[in-house]
């Protein structure tokens, strides 16, 4: 019998494509073919992001795209999972009745035989219980196959004011280290080098099951594994960097000298009532730490604007950190109102409008602190992940730029390279965010 062909595709974070790849992997297990042209397709499955309005657009958008196809005879099956599927249940499968499968994250692993089931005529919608969603199991790589995230952990305890996150994936739940190693020396024995490690809060590793922060132990013990070469630390609370992590950081020489750590306002009263803690200063002594400790380290962070309530003062407050802290990289997004979080609810909303120019303001100063930053990268040698060519230039990502989201080193080269291959450049120049060089 002919196998069944699914295509995949997975929208929103890092820990949502581990999670299409555990999926890829258990389809493939059980006799279903991945197939990566989804016009060869018969089933598609949409992996959701349901986080914030610009993210739910975009999946129903998705969802609604490969609807048509089905309608128009290119498909025989729309399967739709992730964090949409478990944040709206009945309301998705209610409003569009053209998909086949809705399967909230706790029944990931019925998805093979939700298709065979779709494809003989059923419509299935299943919600096990979150904690059903399985952190184990072998994955397909969604991306470049020199490259993978690992998840440390599932869920979040932080009930951040404006966040859907503990609601869509239910309370933290650490990964046992001796797992997480295993599957990263799967990875590294496969050909990955660079091994990202991913959580909605990474530095709280190991507090559910050992009674103690676990990161650095965790750090440690991938790093040992003989073909590790890069090891990136994604998505820290600040209030969690500790000491420990820093000395780990500084000392293990597979450990990329970057940490993506995002402190969303500098004001005290809005982290306060974002249910976080801290304030501007604080957030200014974790950068010195960091940049004391761990020396040439980049540091990435994520803010929003227009929190409600959030006043002019408060924002002025956002701005001289973003001019005072000089983060290397920066993303700032703009309030979204959820509902169902304590935020949402609130009747101080700000103007869409407002809030949106805020975060305009934000980017705009962080540009001049970027374009100032690769500027002053000239002279350095860099060893350079190689992901491709274009035009003369072949490109790839310092240790100084985590996948998808930061920027590039482009460089010439005497020599033929291949994707994967590590590159000694030396920085000549700047484009704005990427920089320009030669290879040695």
């Amino acid at each position: 019998m002919e196998k069944i062909k699914v295509g995949m595709v997975s929208l929103g974070c890092s820990k949502n494509q581990v999670d299409a790849e555990r999926m890829m992997g258990r389809m493939a297990r059980e006799g279903l073919e991945i197939c990566g042209d989804l016009s060869q397709c018969q089933a598609v499955v949409i992996n959701t992001c349901g986080f914030i309005e610009a993210a739910k657009a975009e999946s129903i958008e998705t969802i609604l795209e490969f609807c048509k196809m089905k309608e128009e005879g290119a498909l025989r099956c729309v399967a739709v999972t992730g964090c949409l599927a478990e944040r709206y249940r009945d309301e998705l499968a209610r409003e569009i009745p053209e998909a086949d499968i809705v399967l909230g994250i706790g029944s990931n692993d019925r998805l093979p035989e939700a298709i065979r089931r779709a494809m003989e005529g059923d419509r299935i919608t299943e919600y096990g219980p979150k904690t059903a969603l399985s952190l184990e199991g072998e994955r397909i790589l969604a991306n470049a196959p020199y490259f993978a995230y690992i998840k440390v952990a599932e869920g979040c305890d932080n009930r951040c004011s404006y966040c859907a996150i503990p609601l869509i994936r239910g309370g933290f739940r650490s990964r046992p280290m001796e797992k997480i190693v295993e599957e990263a020396r799967a990875l590294a024995q496969s050909g990955v080098k660079e091994l990202n490690l991913v959580a909605q809060d990474t530095s709280r590793y190991g507090l559910d099951l050992y009674g103690e922060y676990r990161l650095p132990q965790l750090i440690d013990a991938v790093c040992a594994i003989p073909e590790v070469e890069w090891v990136r630390i994604l998505y820290c609370y600040p209030t969690r960097i500790t000491d420990q992590l820093i000395e780990t950081m500084a000392r293990q020489p597979k450990v990329v000298k970057y940490i993506d750590i995002p402190v969303q306002h500098a004001s005290a009263r809005v982290l306060r009532e974002m249910n976080r803690t801290g304030d501007r200063e604080e957030i200014l002594n974790l950068c010195r730490r960091l940049r004391e400790g761990i020396p040439g380290v980049v540091l990435r962070t994520t803010l929003i604007t227009g929190f409600p309530g959030e006043t002019e003062e408060d924002f002025e407050e956002l701005c001289r950190l973003v001019e005072e802290a000089r983060f290397e990289r920066l993303g700032c997004f703009p309030y979204s109102q959820e509902e169902d979080t304590p935020a949402g609810e609130r009747e101080d909303q700000l103007d869409p409008e407002v809030r949106q120019r805020r975060a305009e303001i934000i980017m705009e100063k962080q540009m001049d602190i970027a374009f100032a930053f690769a500027r002053s990268c000239a002279g350095r040698t860099l060893e350079v992940l190689v992901e491709g060519k274009k035009g003369r230039y072949w490109y790839g990502r310092s240790y100084m730029d985590a996948p998808d989201i930061d920027t590039r080193v482009y460089f010439t080269s005497t020599k033929k390279h291949h994707c994967g291959e590590k590159v000694c450049v030396t920085i000549q120049d700047s484009r704005e965010y990427d920089l320009l060089g030669e290879a040695l």
